[in-house]
Order: C-alpha cells, then sequence, then structure tokens
C-alpha cells in the first residue's frame, strides 16, 4: 500500500491545517487526539501475539502518538471487528492487556464490536495540552540538538525472529510484542522547553521519523551513527544497522530542542538547501533524500510475503 501517498492526496483535498502530525492538536479544546488501526496479518499475528499483548500493544501505539505531541495521555477508546471463532476469553485477555498498558495514567472510556472476517482493531486515543507546549514536525530548526529516548532496533529485531520462526533472544521478541510509550521523556520535553520543538514516535523506524521532520521542517539532520542507543546484541544479526535504522516499532521518541541537558544527544538540525538526513558512519558520511529511506522502511506482515 502507498501509504504516505494516500496520506498527501487526504491533506491536499480536506485542506486541513490541523493533519500532518502524530497528533492532531485542537487547541480551542486544549486536546490532541490520534487514530489507529491493527489489522489482522498485516499489523499483528495470532500466530505471535496472545490476546493480552494485542490489547497491550492497541493500547500503547496509541498512547505513544499523544507522547510524541508532547500531550498528557488521558483517554482511550476501542472499536474492535471480530470473526465469529473468537471466544469471550479473547475479549477479556484483549482488555486486560489495554488496561495493564493504560496503568492508572489513562481511562478507556469506550468503544464499538462488530462483526469480521478478521480482525480488525482501532484506537482512538486523547491527550490533555495542560502545563504542556505540543510539538509538530515542522518545528525544527537550524542550531537544535537531535535527542532521542531509549533504545533502537529491538522491536525491529524481534519481528525478524518472530518471522525466522526463532524465539530466543526473547528481550527483542518482547520489545516487538509490548513496547512501551515514552510517557517520563515525553513530559521532560514538553515542560522542558521554551521554544518551539519538533517531534516524533518511531513507529515507522528512526529514519523514518529523522526524513519526516526534515521534510516537513525544510532542514538537514546531521546524525552520528555511534551515537545512537542499541542493545549491543544486535551486532549479531546481518544488516545491523538497518535494522537500528529502519527497523521500527520501538516506539521511541525523537525530538529537535534547544535545551538538551541530561538527553542523549545524536546529531544536530543544519541549515541546507536540499532537506534530508546525513549520517555519519565510523568510515563514511552518507545522505539520504526522502526517496531513499522511502524505499527501506519498515514493512508490516503482508507486505514481507
Amino acid at each position: 500500500m502507498k501509504e504516505k501517498e494516500f496520506l498527501n492526496i487526504i491533506k491536499h483535498t480536506l485542506k486541513s491545517e490541523l493533519i500532518g502530525d502524530d497528533c492532531a492538536y485542537l487547541k480551542d479544546l486544549g486536546i490532541v487526539i490520534t487514530q489507529d488501526n491493527l489489522v489482522e496479518d498485516v499489523h499483528f499475528s495470532r500466530k505471535f501475539a496472545t490476546p493480552f499483548e494485542l490489547g497491550f500493544k492497541a493500547a500503547m501505539v496509541n498512547i505513544s502518538d499523544v507522547c510524541a505531541s508532547g500531550a498528557i495521555p488521558l483517554y482511550l477508546t476501542s472499536a474492535l471487528s471480530l470473526p465469529d471463532d473468537i471466544e469471550g476469553s479473547f475479549i477479556k485477555e484483549f482488555y486486560e492487556g489495554m488496561k495493564s498498558a493504560c496503568e492508572d495514567k489513562v481511562e478507556i472510556v469506550g468503544g464499538d464490536i462488530t462483526g469480521s472476517g478478521k480482525i480488525f482493531i482501532s484506537v482512538t486515543a486523547i491527550g490533555s495540552d495542560k502545563g504542556r507546549k505540543i510539538s509538530s514536525r515542522k518545528n525544527a530548526r537550524p542550531g537544535q540538538k537531535i535527542v532521542v529516548s531509549g533504545e533502537h532496533g529491538s522491536s525491529g529485531a524481534g519481528l525478524r525472529l518472530l518471522c525466522d520462526g526463532k524465539k530466543n533472544p526473547q528481550k527483542f521478541i518482547q520489545a516487538h510484542l509490548m513496547p512501551r510509550a515514552q510517557i517520563q521523556f515525553s513530559e521532560k520535553i514538553a515542560v522542558s522547553q521554551k521554544t518551539d520543538y519538533a517531534m516524533m514516535d518511531t513507529s515507522d523506524g528512526l529514519m523514518d521519523a529523522l526524513s519526516q521532520i526534515a521534510q516537513a521542517s525544510r532542514v538537514l539532520l546531521e546524525v552520528d551513527f555511534g551515537k545512537i542507543p542499541f542493545d549491543k546484541d544486535l551486532k549479531y544479526f546481518e544488516n545491523f544497522e538497518d535494522i537500528i535504522l529502519y527497523g521500527a516499532e520501538d516506539y521511541q521518541l525523537i525530538a529537535t530542542v534547544d535545551d538538551a541537558q541530561d538527553l542523549t544527544v545524536i546529531g544536530s538540525v543544519e541549515s541546507s538547501d536540499v532537506y534530508g538526513v546525513r549520517i555519519k558512519y565510523s568510515d563514511k558520511l552518507i545522505f539520504y533524500t526522502k526517496e531513499d529511506v522511502e524505499k527501506k522502511l519498515y514493512k508490516h506482515f503482508k507486505e514481507q510475503e
């Protein structure tokens, strides 16, 4: 599916300034809102994920979008379309997983259930801008530092292991099946930054987030690969650099900020006539255009067949 092409068609058709970030920021209401879908055999497989893990991830990926905006995650609604072979135990475990992801911070307040040939999950998340400065991927400016949360590539490694029929190392598989939204990192950025900043999660990969911010802000993002945090066991995987950059679904956050104190800095925002990402490796310096990045972006189950 040509997802980005379709999104551009939607944006140009609707001509809404609210479309383009991880969340729509409804400033007049003081909220952000986002919606994400998970489709069986495209985004997940029942062969790999339990109902609990599926519910956990469905909630967490939407909480992550709210975190990417800098807002406080508050509420979720969920709509399920289910085939006839689904039992009540699936529903119970699914919502136990969602509830576990929400902890005491986010409340599930409604939704819908319908029939379907496969499992379709649609979750809407709402967050508050109270006491927060809300991000936009258009806000990166020359002179800012590029900062990230957590380690990158673990989820991509977990997906590769699952597709190869392997069960270890479990830490990578768990990173893929049960990711964690970076709530504390989001709060630190949204509360501490005095000037506008860009922030995205790495749902489609670190390089995707870098590229999208570069294009939206019309800047060059210069990154030192050696400064990107990752689990050192990834070095045992073939083409581990690609897993780190393109593996996706780590749901870490990347931001461009003026104040990078006590944050992990991986690069800087530079002024340039060409927009994209330039990565410094130990032995080379490579510039990536938007087209270069999109050729290698993360593919879901169905796209890998």
